[in-house]
């Protein structure tokens, strides 16, 4: 084919290359006709290379204008059907190339050129296994084709075979080691294949071969946005925008990659240009994401309604509109439409065979098992729902990830907890998070009784002596420096008092725990963490002993960084190497006094627990923690300390030290709604002074069951 077929990438798939179809190049390979001689333009021959000359130089039209003639008046010349039908397929117009292809090989069965032409244009119509057929034939007629193993790897590639299209590479640059084509689509099958270091060689080699392509500059910032090279990444995003303005493609993954930096208005403005030049339902989606990015809420909306008119099942669009409708706290068609949220993501959906999911149906005398989606914050979050669903009447089973399988046991209502698929038979299933919508959640009937999670009685009086231990180090630490003042100090006094006591904690000190940052993995963690040493002004303040409940070795390099600051005269107590699940670290927060914490699962459990929890949340936060509010009607004793703008935690972190500053009487209850009554504790010791024992290990099935004497 021509050097004008390359197609554009797909912005869909930051991985994929810009495809670079090749051929025989015949028409880069014809001499200029003589237009001045006209005798000799009237020759077929002289008109046939008039016809590659203006095809070579991108004048189509014209191009096929001299091919038509030309099998008009000998309808059997196969070069002029033949290119033709690469004219009508870069035209976007494939059937008609493949006939006319077709029509060309039914006169000259063994020109390879054509069917690896033939190859390409069936690529175009998705006919994978038939575009394969061809360029096999084509290299069977000619086996040092190189253009034919490039194309070959294309269509392989598509089919989803990324080790044979990365071989067929290979072989073309083995016999063409200048392609230019074959190095870019190498790197591209390498990338689906996840080796991006080896991607990025190939496009590199592909750059010092065309250095002003547009197309490879696209790839390599791919492949550097593949090994979390952001910024080196926007460079050759930029690069390619510059040398082609119109690469609506680039655009928009120059507006991701630096989305990923945290310069959201940046990618606001790329993916602007995206949909100037292409506004289609994807661009659109981009665009109203980079809005809510920075907590423009009311401005993302339209977007995501143009992108629905345009592509009424865009699974992104639609969710993004749930989210909006949560946040606001419309529930009842928010849920509704949340049902739709395995379109939107790679989950798959349970299933268990003869397993109906529920939908709302009589539950008396039923058997149904609530089952775990999607990270442990949410799942903490929803599982109370198996308390409402057994008091319809349902015996409730729960199938949890293992580091939460002993809380979910303690959730009053729930007969067993598994961790793998449970053994025996259901009426029906259903997701946690499905839970709420099933049961017709609105605002205003959230089941808000805390504490609905509970630690065991045994290990609570087993951190009990750390954590005074840990409050005592500080007191006599804080003391030291005044011992030899005349007066008795504050923190002396209590020092000597908590000695004297027994280790009974003084009038208004605290135990706070407290948790700086989520998953590295999630996709807004950039924006819901805080750096740890953001935390410094409230580690001056006195009467407070400090408790790390944020495990990893991020977490104790940045303990070990604070350690070593001389203008940090707290402790931070760190115990996570103990926190073997969330059934320690629960035992724990109930030692302590309060949780600070940001948007994570510690955050939720504390919450579940019923024990205060101040929560950080960002200018871009979930919809569960609504809009403008410093209450949180899913837990009554949580209170919100909220982001003004992306990036900016002082003032909020100002907030929440001036509220700490204050007496405790008032800090344990601001901001906080009245709790609702209190759920039983399954956990805790009977007055008898039995004592709570461990479990034994679970049965290999992941059966946990503390309560035998249910039913």
């Amino acid at each position: 084919m021509t050097p004008n077929a390359s197609g554009p990438a797909d912005p869909s798939t930051p991985d994929d290359s810009a495809d670079s179809p090749d051929s025989a190049e015949c028409a880069a390979r014809a001499e200029r006709a003589d237009h001045a001689d006209a005798a000799e333009y009237a020759d077929p021959g002289a008109r046939f290379a008039a016809a590659l000359e203006a095809h070579s130089a991108g004048r189509l039209e014209e191009a096929q204008t001299i091919y038509r003639a030309l099998i008009e008046r000998d309808p059997t010349h196969a070069d002029a059907l033949h290119y033709w039908g690469v004219v009508r397929h870069q035209l976007g117009d494939h059937r008609n190339a493949l006939a006319l292809m077709d029509r060309a090989l039914g006169h000259a069965p063994a020109d390879a050129v054509c069917w690896s032409n033939r190859g390409l244009a069936a690529l175009a119509l998705g006919q994978h296994v038939e575009a394969a057929h061809n360029l096999r034939e084509a290299l069977r007629l000619a086996p040092g084709f190189a253009d034919a193993h490039n194309n070959l790897a294309l269509a392989l590639r598509e089919a989803g075979d990324f080790a044979g299209a990365e071989r067929h590479c290979r072989a073309a640059l083995a016999l063409a080691p200048a392609s230019v084509n074959a190095h870019v689509n190498l790197g591209s099958a390498l990338a689906r294949l996840g080796r991006h270091e080896e991607a990025l060689a190939c496009y590199r080699e592909a750059l010092a071969l065309a250095p002003a392509d547009a197309a490879i500059h696209f790839n390599l910032g791919n492949a550097l946005r593949a090994l979390g090279n952001d910024a080196t990444a926007i460079a050759h995003y930029r690069q390619a925008v510059e040398l082609a303005p119109g690469y609506a493609a680039a655009w928009v993954n120059m507006g991701t990659a630096l989305g990923q930096t945290g310069d959201y208005r940046a990618a606001e403005t790329c993916y602007r240009k995206a949909v100037e030049l292409e506004p289609n339902a994807a661009n659109l989606v981009c665009l109203g994401a980079s809005l809510g990015a920075q907590g423009r809420n009311d401005e993302e909306e339209p977007y995501y309604r143009r992108a629905l008119e345009l592509d009424p099942e865009h699974a992104d669009a639609r969710q993004n509109l749930v989210w909006l409708k949560l946040k606001r706290g419309e529930y009842r068609e928010g849920w509704a439409e949340y049902a739709r949220r395995w379109r939107a993501c790679d989950y798959a959906p349970f299933d268990i065979e003869g397993m109906a999911e529920w939908q709302g149906e009589p539950l008396d005398g039923k058997r149904l098992l609530l089952v775990h989606e999607q990270g442990f914050g949410d799942q903490i979050q929803f599982v109370r729902y198996a308390s409402t669903l057994a008091g319809r009447g349902a015996s409730v089973d729960v199938c949890v990830p293992q580091p939460l399988q002993l809380l979910a046991q303690s959730v009053p209502g729930v007969h067993r907890a598994w961790t793998g698929t449970p053994a025996g038979d259901y009426d029906y299933w259903l997701y946690v998070m499905s839970a709420p919508s099933a049961c017709g959640t609105e605002l205003d009937t959230i089941p808000a009784t805390v504490p609905y999670l509970f630690a065991r009685d045994v290990d609570i009086q087993a951190w009990k002596p750390r954590v005074q231990a840990a409050m005592l180090a500080d007191l006599e630490a804080a003391a030291k420096p005044l011992a030899k003042s005349a007066a008795k100090p504050a923190a002396q006094s209590a020092a000597q008092s908590v000695t004297k006591a027994g280790a009974r904690k003084p009038a208004g000190y605290r135990n706070i725990g407290l948790v700086w940052g989520g998953s590295p993995t999630f996709y807004n963690n950039r924006n819901r963490s805080v750096a740890l040493a953001a935390f410094r002004p409230l580690f001056a303040l006195e009467k407070i002993s400090w408790f790390s409940l944020q495990k990893g070795e991020a977490a104790r390099a940045q303990l070990a960084a604070l350690a070593g600051d001389a203008t940090i005269h707290a402790s931070i107590h760190d115990f996570t190497d103990d926190l073997r699940d969330f059934g320690d670290t629960a035992a724990l927060i109930m030692n302590l006094d309060l949780v600070i914490a940001v948007d994570t699962s510690v955050a939720h459990l504390a919450g579940a627990l019923g024990k205060p929890v101040w929560i950080l949340v960002p200018a871009n936060g979930e919809w569960r923690w609504l809009e403008k509010r410093a209450d949180s009607p899913w837990y009554p004793t949580a209170r919100l300390f909220r982001q003004r703008e992306v990036g900016d935690w002082q003032p909020a972190l100002d907030e929440l030290r001036d509220a700490l500053a204050e007496k405790p009487s008032r800090t344990a209850s601001a901001g906080a709604r009245k709790s609702a009554p209190k759920a039983p504790n399954p956990h805790k010791a009977q007055k008898t002074g039995q004592a709570d024992t461990p479990p034994t290990t679970p049965p290999a099935n992941g059966e946990l069951d503390l309560s035998p004497d249910r039913p």
